[in-house]
């Protein structure tokens, strides 16, 4: 059985879907792993590493004809008409359902496994990118902004006088807020937090953080771990309780999604106009239209003397260790698909597995 290692070449990103640890580890298993030249060059792991442990240097035509092909990033056309007819993609599809990607990948009698769809249970804890992603993202978007923030984050005391430490506020405590939090909390920040799920306050106060408790009329607590949309009466006065508390923010870290629908709006434009000049917002969700309706993706502006970060993709920024946790999650995912048989390893009934069933897609209707 072959696997296939690509270079990434979606503008920006750097990470890579398997590393060379991972590599000699599958190649144990007596995989064929095929890696594209240079594929793992910007995440600091250089192709004689990749074959010391194992793995055969290809062109991008090899690394595609392959019967598992391992990516990052989302697939374009050009990958898609690459990709081998009977084979079998694992990767991120960055797709709501709402475009042509998977059906044309099923119309080449492909089976596509999709790593959004990884259930939110214990089991699956391991093999699931998304949160092992978010959470350098939260790390690493608390780092951009204390590099952005004109003052100290933890207070200073010194012969020259003493400076009190940043109010920091994080908006959202899933995977990337709570990592958010703690790295806020280590950089010695006065950390505020807010999620509109209810069982996450434990959670905040566990790291030292301080809870913004709000009372909505409605619970925020979606399927699956995730926050659902709430009312339109519920978001204003969400909005409306909110100001208060941002506006005497220094730092703003916002990290609330909802999947397959816009980012709420949490940080309004009034809210920017009343921060202290100087103050930064680094916002997560840019990506689906931004918690903040001043954010632009992926760029740095300035509003009203604040500082709004909207980049996208915060674990390209650590690709080394980004790649490390993708690559050891896609392990531990094959581990659960491949059996060893009499002629090498085999592909196991992908339906007949609870976390690759609901990874399958499948036809629509």
């Amino acid at each position: 059985m072959k696997i296939g290692i690509p270079l990434e070449t979606r503008p920006g990103e750097t990470r890579v879907a398997s590393t060379p640890d991972v590599v000699k580890k599958l190649a144990g298993k007596g995989l064929e792993v095929l890696v594209e030249s240079g594929a793992g060059a910007r995440a600091g792991y250089p192709d004689g590493d990749y074959e010391q442990a194992g793995a055969q240097l290809t062109d991008r035509a090899g690394a595609y004809d392959v019967d598992l092909l391992l990516k990052v990033r989302r697939p374009d056309s050009a990958d898609v008409e690459a990709m081998r007819p009977d084979g079998i993609y694992l990767g991120l599809l960055e797709s709501c359902g709402d475009d042509d990607l998977v059906p044309s990948m099923l119309a080449k009698g492909m089976r596509v496994l999709a790593l959004e769809r990884m259930p939110r249970t214990s089991r699956a804890q391991s093999m699931d990118v998304l949160s092992s992603q978010s959470n350098i993202g939260g790390y690493r978007a608390t780092l951009e902004a204390a590099a952005r923030y004109g003052r100290f984050f933890p207070m200073m005391m010194t012969s020259a006088g003493s400076a009190k430490p940043a109010r920091v506020v994080v908006l959202g405590a899933g995977v990337a807020g709570l990592q958010a939090i703690a790295t806020a909390r280590r950089l010695g920040a006065d950390v505020y937090a807010y999620d509109v799920r209810p069982e996450t306050r434990e959670q905040i106060l566990s790291l030292g953080a301080k809870p913004i408790d709000l009372d909505l009329g409605e619970s925020g607590a979606g399927e699956g771990g995730y926050a659902k949309e709430l009312s339109e009466e519920a978001k204003a006065r969400q909005q409306a309780a909110l100001g208060d508390e941002l506006a005497k923010a220094h730092v703003i870290v916002t990290t609330a999604l909802i999947p397959c629908r816009p980012a709420p709006v949490l940080v309004t434009e009034a809210v920017v106009q009343r921060m202290r000049p100087g103050s930064v917002i680094v916002d997560l969700a840019a990506a689906s239209g931004g918690n903040c309706p001043l954010t632009v993706a992926d760029e740095i502006v300035e509003r009203h003397g604040v500082t709004i970060v909207g980049l996208t993709n915060y674990p390209a920024l650590v690709p080394a260790d980004a790649s490390a946790f993708y690559a050891r999650n896609l392990l531990n995912l094959i581990e659960i698909m491949i059996a060893s048989g009499e002629s090498g390893p085999e592909l196991k009934d992908l339906e007949a597995d609870e976390i690759t069933a609901a990874m399958l897609m499948r036809p629509a209707g």
